[in-house]
Order: C-alpha cells, then sequence, then structure tokens
C-alpha cells in the first residue's frame, strides 16, 4: 500500500525519473514505519484505540510527506534535500515510535504479570530445594520426574504409599512467561541447554531441526500449547499395554475437572474453523474432549483469564503427609543391586542417586516392597536406563559404563510427530490464539492453526528461532499439518556421562514412504483451506486488484498436485511438534505392566514406552496414564495389606515381651 504523491510539474524528464526514484524509495520507508506502528498497535486491548492510532500515524506521516513536496517548498528546496529532510523525518518517526511502544511493552508486561500471579498453589507446602532434602532417606515409591506423567502418579500413589517425587526443574508459577498464553513463544525462544532454571531445555536433533522439551515441575505440560483431546479409540488396542477402559475414562475425567477448559474462539480459529469444513473435513464435531474424526474444538488447559494450567495442578490432590516434591534434583543413575543372594543374574532397583545445585550427591532408597519409577519422558527415561548401565552390552561398553543388564532396545524406536505448514501476515488485525481448533482427516493428517506475535526481524524460516531483541513485531497466523503416529523411527545416543547434557536424538523424518503421503495429503488440505472463502478476509489486494497471501517463509509449490514437489516441500520446511514417544516401547524395554523386562522393582511410566501417539496430543493420555495405571493400583493394595500385617505382628511381639 502506497502513498499517492502530489503531482509536480518538471520540465527536465532526467529530474522527473530521479524525483519518481526516490518518492517509491520514500513510500516504502513509509509503508514500513506504518506497518510497525499498526502492528505494535494490535498488542492493545482495545480495538477502536488501534484503529484510531493507525490512522493517526497514516495521517501525520501522509502531512509531512505531503509537505516536503509542496508547490511552496519544491520552489525553494532541491530534490536531494527534500529527501534528506525525509529520511531524518522517518528516523525520529522510528525513534518515537519505538520509545513509545517499549514504554507500553514495560506497561502492558507489568499488567501481564499482574494478571497472571497466582497465589502460592497449594502443593508448595511440600515442595522443597533438593538442597534441604537429606542425604539419605527412604520411602515406598521414588518418582523421577515430575512432569506430564509424573505429577498424577505421585499423587495418585500418596494416598496408599509415601512417595518421593524428583523434578530437575523449578517450580512453573515462577516463570511468569509459562502462565500465559502470550509467553508460550517467549519460553520456547528462550529455552536453554545448560541453564538449570531455564524452564525449557533446548536440543537440535541430528535431523537438523531445534526442539525442546520441559524442565519443571509439570514438565512439557507447562510449557506446550495447551490443547487437551483423549486419545484416539484405536490407540488403546495398538499400543500393547493392558488397559481397564473405565478406569481409564475416571482418570480422564479427574484430570478434566482440575485444569481443562473450553476455549474461546476468536477471528482465526474461527476462520479455520469454517474454512476446515469447506474443505470437506467433515462433520463438524463442535466442542469435545473425545477424539472424532472431522472439525471440532478441543479442550484447553489455559483458563478463561489465558492462565495455564499443568500437571503439577494435579498435585493438590496429593495426600500432604505422604508425599515430598524435591526440585532442581538432577537424578544421575539408578541405583541397582542383585535380587537374589544366591544369583547375581537378576538385579531389582534400589534407590537413586540425585545431585542438588550446589553438587552435593544425595541417596534416596526404596523399602523392600517399594518401586523406582521413571517418568522422565520419552528423551529423559532412556538417556537414564543408559546412565545406570541398562541398555545394549557392547554399546555401554564403549562408554566405561558397567552393565548391570543387557537390554538391546533401550533408545530405540523414538518418534517425534513430523510438524510443517505456512505462515501468513494477514490482512486484519489478529488476536493472540494457540490451538484450539483441529480438523482431523481421513489420510492420517491434523490441520490446527496459531496466531502469534513474533519480532519483526525474525528469519523467514522459523518463528521459533532466537533472535536479537527488538521494539517492532508483526502479527502472524499459521495453518499446521502433522503426523500422528509416524512409521519412520529414531534413535537416542549418550552424548555425555552427565545426565545434565543432552543426549544425541535423530528422528529420521520421513524415512518411510507412508510417512510423506501422509504429509503430502495434510499440506494438500492447507492448500484447500487457503482457497476457502473463510480466509479471504485474511488477504491483501495486489496493483491487479486481485486478492492473495503474504507468506513468511516457504509458501506450498504452485502445483500442489504435484507429488515430488509437495514432497520436497515436507522435508524442506518438517520441524517438531514436541510430540516425542518411544525409546522404552512396550514389549522391548517394559512389559505390559510397564515393569523393566528382566529389572526388579523399576517401572517407566511416561510417554517413552508408546509405539504409537495417542491422537492429537498426547497430555491428555500421560496425565491420564499417571492416574490409571490399574497394575500399579493394584500393587498398592497389596503393599497396604504387607505394611498392615508387618505393623500388626510387630504390635503382637512387643506385648508379648511386655507380659513376659
Amino acid at each position: 500500500m502506497l502513498l499517492s504523491n502530489p503531482s509536480h510539474e518538471h520540465n527536465n524528464s532526467k529530474t522527473i525519473i530521479r524525483g519518481e526514484a526516490s518518492r517509491n524509495w520514500m513510500n516504502k520507508g513509509i509503508c514500513f514505519a506504518i506497518v510497525c506502528w499498526k502492528e505494535r498497535n494490535k498488542t492493545t486491548t482495545k480495538r477502536k484505540k488501534k484503529k484510531e492510532k493507525g490512522i493517526l500515524s497514516w495521517r501525520f506521516v501522509s502531512l509531512a510527506h505531503s509537505l516536503l513536496y509542496s508547490k511552496k517548498l519544491s520552489k525553494n528546496v532541491s530534490e536531494k534535500m527534500r529527501e534528506t529532510i525525509f529520511v531524518i523525518f522517518m528516523l525520529c518517526f522510528v525513534a518515537i515510535v519505538s520509545a513509545a511502544t517499549q514504554q507500553q511493552d514495560l506497561s502492558s508486561s507489568s499488567h501481564s504479570h499482574h494478571d497472571h500471579q497466582q497465589q502460592e498453589p497449594t502443593y508448595t507446602k511440600f515442595v522443597v530445594n533438593a538442597t534441604d532434602l537429606p542425604l539419605e532417606d527412604y520411602y515406598d515409591y521414588i518418582i523421577v520426574g515430575g512432569g506430564t506423567a509424573g505429577c498424577p502418579l505421585a499423587a495418585t500413589i500418596s494416598h496408599s504409599a509415601r512417595v518421593l517425587l524428583l523434578e530437575r526443574g523449578g517450580l512453573p508459577h515462577r516463570h511468569p512467561n509459562l502462565m500465559s498464553q502470550e509467553g508460550f513463544l517467549a519460553t520456547i525462544l528462550a529455552a536453554n541447554a545448560h541453564d538449570p532454571y531455564s524452564p525449557a531445555q533446548s536440543f537440535t536433533s541430528d535431523d537438523g531441526v531445534p526442539n525442546a522439551r520441559g524442565r519443571v515441575l509439570g514438565g512439557s505440560s507447562a510449557i506446550n500449547a495447551g490443547f487437551y483431546s483423549r486419545a484416539d479409540p484405536d490407540f488403546f488396542t495398538r499400543s500393547g499395554l493392558q488397559w481397564d477402559l473405565n478406569l481409564v475414562n475416571e482418570s480422564y475425567e479427574w484430570v478434566e475437572r482440575e485444569i481443562v477448559f473450553r476455549p474461546h474462539l476468536r477471528t482465526w480459529q474461527s476462520a479455520v474453523r469454517d474454512g476446515l469444513l469447506e474443505a470437506g473435513v467433515a462433520p463438524y464435531n463442535g466442542f469435545t474432549l473425545e477424539h472424532a474424526k472431522g472439525t471440532k474444538i478441543g479442550g484447553s488447559t489455559f483458563d478463561e483469564r489465558g492462565t495455564r494450567h499443568s500437571s503439577a495442578d494435579l498435585l493438590r490432590y496429593a495426600r500432604t503427609s505422604n508425599i515430598k516434591v524435591g526440585i532442581y534434583a538432577s537424578v544421575e543413575r539408578v541405583l541397582l543391586a542383585s535380587s537374589s543372594p544366591k544369583s547375581s543374574s537378576r538385579v531389582s532397583a534400589i534407590g537413586v542417586l540425585y545431585r542438588d545445585l550446589t553438587g552435593r550427591y544425595h541417596h534416596a532408597m526404596v523399602h523392600k516392597e517399594g518401586e523406582v519409577i521413571l517418568s522422565a519422558g520419552a528423551i529423559g527415561s532412556p538417556q537414564l536406563l543408559l546412565l545406570s548401565g541398562m541398555g545394549p552390552r557392547p554399546y555401554l561398553s564403549s562408554w566405561g559404563i558397567p552393565v548391570a543388564h543387557h537390554l538391546p532396545y533401550v533408545g530405540h524406536f523414538l518418534y517425534d510427530n513430523p510438524r510443517n505448514g505456512i505462515t501468513i501476515v494477514p490482512s486484519v488485525p489478529l488476536e493472540h490464539s494457540l490451538i484450539q481448533v483441529v480438523g482431523i482427516t481421513d489420510s492420517g493428517a491434523y490441520v490446527e492453526a496459531a496466531s502469534n506475535v513474533i519480532p519483526f526481524a525474525s528469519p523467514p524460516y522459523s518463528v521459533f528461532i532466537r533472535t536479537p531483541s527488538s521494539p517492532l513485531y508483526l502479527t502472524v497466523a499459521t495453518l499446521i499439518a502433522k503426523i500422528s503416529g509416524p512409521l519412520s523411527s529414531g534413535f537416542l545416543r549418550l552424548g555425555s556421562t552427565d545426565v545434565r547434557f543432552n543426549p544425541v536424538v535423530r528422528f529420521n523424518y520421513f524415512n518411510n514412504p507412508v510417512d510423506v503421503e501422509r504429509c503430502v495429503n495434510g499440506s494438500r488440505k492447507i492448500g484447500a483451506v487457503l482457497k476457502s472463502r473463510a480466509l479471504n478476509d485474511f488477504k491483501f489486494r495486489n496493483w491487479l486488484g486481485a486478492q492473495d497471501f503474504r507468506f513468511v517463509g516457504p509458501a506450498l509449490p504452485p502445483d500442489q498436485d504435484d507429488f515430488l514437489q509437495m514432497a520436497d516441500f515436507c522435508r524442506r520446511t518438517v520441524s517438531t511438534i514436541w510430540h516425542y514417544h518411544g525409546g522404552c516401547v512396550v514389549g522391548r524395554v517394559v512389559d505390559p505392566d510397564l515393569k523393566v523386562i528382566g529389572v526388579d522393582s523399576l517401572r517407566i511410566v511416561d510417554g517413552s514406552v508408546f509405539s504409537v501417539s495417542p491422537g492429537t496430543n498426547p497430555q491428555a493420555t500421560l496425565m491420564m496414564l499417571g492416574r490409571s495405571d490399574s497394575a500399579l493400583e493394584r500393587k498398592l493394595v497389596d503393599i497396604i495389606a504387607h505394611y498392615y500385617l508387618e505393623v500388626k505382628h510387630e504390635i503382637i511381639t512387643i506385648h508379648t515381651h511386655t507380659h513376659n
């Protein structure tokens, strides 16, 4: 969009050409300033104010432009001088805008921080820094990883036994960015591989794709986009686990009562919903937490105020007298011993060795009938098994790690759901939104959407790359296609014998041609949504009067019927949706009761046991899993009975000795 210049009479054609060129350059400068101003105004809460400020800035710049090219001024000031004056004006204008918006950012940040400030969660009464935990102590259960599955698991066990939950990160409510939808991108951008206080740990896979995983109480449920949806019914038959479906449904409801909300759709999400229906992703299922083919609105772990809730909130269900949560506790390895004095061929988990932030080591041990449970996720659990001497014998020996138990498939069959999509600059103001609507297609791909404010100077390839801070921002809207349950699998290997360092990970995206075909189908569906009437309002009008989208980064190939072009698009633009699973899969590393094969008193309860991903988003099923492990529930009953008999025996013995 360019300003029309006042007409000027010039006899010299060279002057006309030079003047026209300079005006074109200035028009671009004006557009830049106005776009910056208007984009920043989109962060205000009142649309009327945004419109008034946008019009005001336009008129202000337009007036200056007209004055510089007025007939009176053109007689006395040369073209070069006018150009110099305008450059100075533009620099001053941008500086003023930047200063004003910085002040606005400080104000809005202060308000946002205030809005999302919460009272200390009730669970903090039993949370302690690992430095304050004893150097040695005994528990019935030790859970490694206070993440998506670990928190509900600890809360459940605490009603029947004494449990210690160890988390390598800190508390989520101490990080304001975590607690709001607007802070999602900032959290991912600020992910740090080595800072123990960073709630997200960054890593780059061997595929060259940037990734992040949770390092905070609540795990990845505290840093994700908040979408909540139950598993595909087929997942329960394909997972290889033993499920009590009544308990599964009760456990889902247990989670949903506390932390799941119905989102309110606004401009972009509503348009995508309508666009999906126009593109044939039917039927419309409305709002539902169930997995249903067609277009639906899913649940959200952000409430009506935009405040995040995570699996950490489920700790409020815990029995406070039976639970202890240690934060900033980095578990180095699982401690093992021979299961039988007569035989050293079978080992048993007897505790864990962990380190606090000061570098001191602690031993947490389990009682005779207790268990160690790994809930460190698809990256953390296989890494910890390897560091503890459980994995392929030749590989462990190459690292100088004593082999405690040969498990050849630890770290194998590792998956990530690939994400591809497009990003546009909309022609109308958009609010911030994370995933709320999903199109579940028949072709094995899901289509979702989001709208975000990103730094204006961000590189075009990805909005998830950290860039130097800038006072100027841009609103973008995205459409993504993702594959749930890819057939392509990768592996995990150690990068260091220090558990605090990321392991080496490769997902082998699109190694299987079936995954490529599914990505092509999903990307074509994005193309169909872009062609829908529902998205016309987000297009810009070009010089010829036609409307089209303005893309940030790669657009879909022009010929979407060309399979090879679309397949190339999938491979070139692949990124993560952060849905890692596998590495300790059922039947290879754990049995259907989630016990580590060949090791007593050691269990894994997290996404590393899945060889398939549960539907559109795994967090609902992982939290349910932490609650509903029926085999574990049965064992808890046995433990209670065992303790009761022991106590009864001790009372009888004491009573007999007293009378003797």
